[in-house]
């Protein structure tokens, strides 16, 4: 069930007209956001978008130059990075190469002065909780990367913290390791319900873990909502664009009323939701961004598709992509997302098809 939106008032931590400047740059630009007790929110965008920065004045690695952060409804402006009880795990995973496992997880530890006696009784529950037991005298050279990131995680858990900030710590994973790191994570978090700040680039892992998503640009919160809402409503061209992968077909503006729009791409004649689209008129040009799962191919001519020929074909095993040359594309190239293999042996390249659109999660905007 998707969280609602918290206030600002009842928030785990909130930042309030928030802007960060590096010399001419702006790294962040009035960013206003309340993250709800136990919530996962990740911060998703390009390089350079702010979310790291963002994610830095939550830990206290940078101050703001205007606006306020705070957390538990208290202003952490001026609170150190020590005092804020806040747990990070680092790209890199930062861990003391001299230490044991055990000496890793308990340095916050020791650090607040926690008597030996819970010291030692904590270290276990983490290492319980991360799946670690008996790998406590272990150096973190004689770990796996997975296991290092476990080390990792149960230092930032073992603190209590309030909230939990999380800086791409699965890039360094190859594909299968980072899937299953990701599944524990989430188990871990709702096991805890420990509020969560999560940075990523990567728009899957943002769409599978969340609660709700921020996608930033140019310093900027450009949507916030949760993973199938900004899937399926982009509120813009730029999270249409990055959000998972899409096509942009051009077409041209036939009608509209309400939120509904009648649009003419190529021959064929769609429906979409037309909320961008107020104030168009008719025979205005517009693009349309079309998920890959939402073409349908068929025989070429049918009536009602668009025209296309079938490029490449790229076989995932449980689904084969179609690049097709089609002149309603913008690039004019269309990726079509096709379940089972069949599309291998049924749409050879070169074949000549038609393409339908089944415009269910179909954003339309003005043209660029």
């Amino acid at each position: 069930m998707t969280k609602s939106a918290p206030t600002m008032e009842d928030a785990a931590v909130t930042f309030e007209a928030v802007t960060k400047n590096f010399g001419n740059v702006k790294a962040l630009d009035n960013v206003s956001l309340a993250i709800g007790r136990g919530e996962f929110m990740t911060l998703l965008g390009p390089s350079g978008c702010g979310k790291t920065t963002l994610l830095k004045l939550a830990a206290g690695f940078l101050a703001p130059d205007s606006g306020a952060v705070a957390i538990d409804g208290k202003c952490v402006n001026d609170v150190p990075t020590y005092k804020r009880e806040i747990g990070m795990m680092f790209q890199n995973y930062a861990l003391f190469p001299h230490m044991s496992v055990a000496e890793n997880i308990a340095y916050g530890l020791k650090t607040r002065r926690v008597p030996r006696h819970d010291i030692r009784q904590r270290v276990a529950e983490a290492l319980a909780l991360v799946k670690l037991t008996g790998m406590e005298d272990r150096k973190p050279r004689q770990l796996s990367g997975g296991q290092q990131q476990r080390v990792a995680l149960a230092r930032a858990l073992v603190i209590n913290p309030t909230v939990l900030l999380l800086d791409e710590p699965f890039s360094a994973l190859d594909k299968n390791l980072r899937a299953s790191m990701q599944i524990e994570l989430r188990e871990i978090q709702r096991k805890l319900g420990l509020t969560t700040i999560f940075v990523t680039h990567d728009q899957s892992e943002a769409l599978s873990l969340s609660d709700r998503m921020a996608v930033m640009s140019e310093g900027k919160i450009r949507q916030l909502g949760a993973p199938l809402e900004i899937y399926r409503r982009p509120s813009d061209r730029f999270v249409a664009s990055f959000v998972g992968d899409t096509n942009c077909l051009r077409g041209e503006l036939l009608g509209a009323a309400g939120l509904e729009a009648v649009i003419a791409l190529g021959g064929a004649q769609i429906k979409v939701w037309g909320e961008h689209l107020a104030g168009a008129r008719p025979s205005a040009t517009v693009d349309v961004f079309v998920r890959p799962e939402r073409l349908r191919i068929s025989v070429s001519d049918e009536p009602g598709t668009i025209a296309g020929q079938i490029v490449a074909q790229t076989y995932h095993g449980g689904h084969v992509d179609l690049q097709i040359a089609c002149r309603a594309c913008s690039d004019g190239l269309l990726l079509v997302r096709s379940v089972g293999d069949q599309a291998m042996t049924q749409w050879p390249a070169g074949a000549e098809v038609g393409i339908s659109i089944d415009t269910e999660g179909c954003a339309a905007f003005p043209a660029a």
